[in-house]
């Protein structure tokens, strides 16, 4: 130690260095279209399939699908709002309408910035 040194004024602080924010990816809505080819036994069923969600919430989804003629049904990254709108075209037809003949439809749209 040198003389007339102050142990405790003469610390060296190192500086923690600053790291960039994370970059963030833009997010998107898989917006799931209403039509009238699919029951809600069918919506339903699809969205606790693929989404996860529980009866409830996929019967507040597909009510608000058939109020609003839309809703959006996820909100991911674009590449897996791709994969989800794939998944949704790929779920086949509702085998308790006759005249369904294929999958509802959803497009992928970006999602508002905050």
């Amino acid at each position: 130690m040198r003389a007339g040194s102050n142990p405790v004024t003469d610390v060296s602080v190192e500086r923690p260095r600053m790291t960039p924010a994370p970059k963030r990816y833009p997010l998107y809505h898989v917006v799931l279209l209403d039509d009238d080819d699919h029951t809600y036994e069918y919506v339903t069923h699809m969205l606790q399939s693929l989404f996860g969600v529980s009866e409830e919430a996929a019967y507040q989804l597909a009510a608000e699908v058939d109020a609003s003629g839309r809703a959006a049904v996820a909100t991911t990254t674009r590449e897996d709002a791709e994969f989800k709108q794939e998944q949704i075209h790929g779920f086949g037809r509702d085998w308790r309408l006759p005249r369904s003949a294929g999958s509802m439809s959803c497009v992928v749209e970006p999602a508002p910035t905050e």
